[in-house]
């Protein structure tokens, strides 16, 4: 790792768009620490509106920035990502790369090498791992056996170089991974795409090696936004919303015995539902209601980076974690792919001479 930064740490945005100005502006709060020192697009007009906002230089060319930072932010489309990427690496730079890592496993496994051969700290934006809620619940997640995540969006028009696993999925899978810990050992898959040539509605399955399960469901042709996952483990379940950032812990109450218990003293015949329900909840099940920081999960994963980059440790999701979801979200395109292709065979076969008759 690099060696710990005692001034201003010099930073700079690559990537104006939707995430970078944001990523800038984050920054250039960060007066004590950070001086921001430039705002690079390879669209001059962007470049200049994004930097003038902060009263900085504008760049179009991420060479120039080379021997003028300690540290970037690379927020460009993930097709350029190793690009990028690479070119501070090598030289040492410090380097939050916006998700996912890369286009391929090849170019996120090489950007983590260059990262490793330079000491240079690289961290990936899977900027759920800092989102108030899944912070608020961290210590009481600790042995998940089922994991279920739905991440669904209307469709933005950025990030169509990629599919909805790259572009939406890979969130929740950061997230499963770093919870569920073990080895995958299956993966099972199936998408469709609908407006992009890439699949725009996708649903994995993953089995882990010590028998925990994780279903995740991403779409990105939706009228409307969720972003939940419910995580339910021997002694209780954990709903969480990281739009809303609210999150809910459900637990037996002590002392009851499910099954024995349940109609012990209650004969449901007659009541009404309402009732039903709420008795349930005041005598057998109690719910926490977890409270939280109200912060930008943004401002705390830029303030994370810069802390690592200033002392010279590991950033808290560092290339390794985004390297692991790019693995496994390989394996569920490979699987994506191969029900497509068992479709495309299906279709042709219907639609083969006879076919009706045989």
């Amino acid at each position: 790792m690099a060696q710990a930064h005692e001034h201003k740490l010099r930073v700079a945005v690559v990537g104006a768009g939707h995430l970078g100005q944001h990523h800038a502006r984050v920054y250039a709060e960060m007066g004590d620490t950070v001086e921001l020192v430039g705002v690079c697009d390879i669209d001059p007009a962007r470049a200049r509106q994004i930097a003038n906002r902060h009263d900085v230089p504008a760049y179009t060319e991420a060479e120039a920035l080379l021997g003028r930072v300690d540290a970037v932010s690379i927020a460009t489309p993930t097709e350029s990502h190793y690009e990028v990427g690479r070119l501070f690496l090598e030289a040492g730079v410090a380097a939050l790369i916006e998700k996912p890592l890369a286009r391929t496993l090849e170019e996120a496994q090489a950007l983590c090498r260059a990262a490793r051969a330079s000491g240079a700290a690289l961290q990936v934006g899977h900027i759920e791992r800092f989102n108030p809620a899944l912070v608020a619940c961290r210590r009481h997640l600790h042995d998940p056996r089922f994991i279920s995540c739905d991440r669904v969006t209307p469709f933005s028009f950025r990030s169509a170089d990629i599919g909805v696993v790259l572009d939406l999925m890979i969130h929740d899978l950061d997230v499963v991974l770093h919870l569920a810990r073990g080895p995958v050992a299956e993966v099972e898959a199936m998408g469709v795409p609908v407006l992009t040539a890439h699949e725009d509605i996708a649903h994995a399955r993953l089995r882990f090696e010590d028998g925990a399960t994780a279903v995740l469901t991403a779409s990105r042709v939706s009228v409307k936004r969720l972003r939940k996952i419910r995580v339910f483990q021997p002694d209780c379940y954990i709903s969480l919303d990281y739009g809303e950032r609210q999150a809910a812990i459900f637990r037996r109450r002590p002392g009851f015995r499910p099954g024995a218990d349940l109609f012990a003293e209650l004969d449901p015949r007659g009541m009404d539902p309402a009732a039903l329900q709420a008795l349930v909840f005041s005598r057998f099940i109690e719910v926490e209601h977890v409270s939280m920081e109200d912060a930008e999960p943004l401002k705390l994963e830029l303030q994370s980076f810069v802390q690592a980059v200033r002392t010279g440790t590991e950033p808290e999701v560092p290339g390794a974690a985004g390297l692991r979801a790019m693995e496994v979200a390989d394996r569920i395109q490979a699987a994506l792919l191969a029900q497509l292709e068992r479709e495309r065979a299906r279709a042709a076969s219907r639609a083969a001479p006879g076919a009706e008759t045989a």
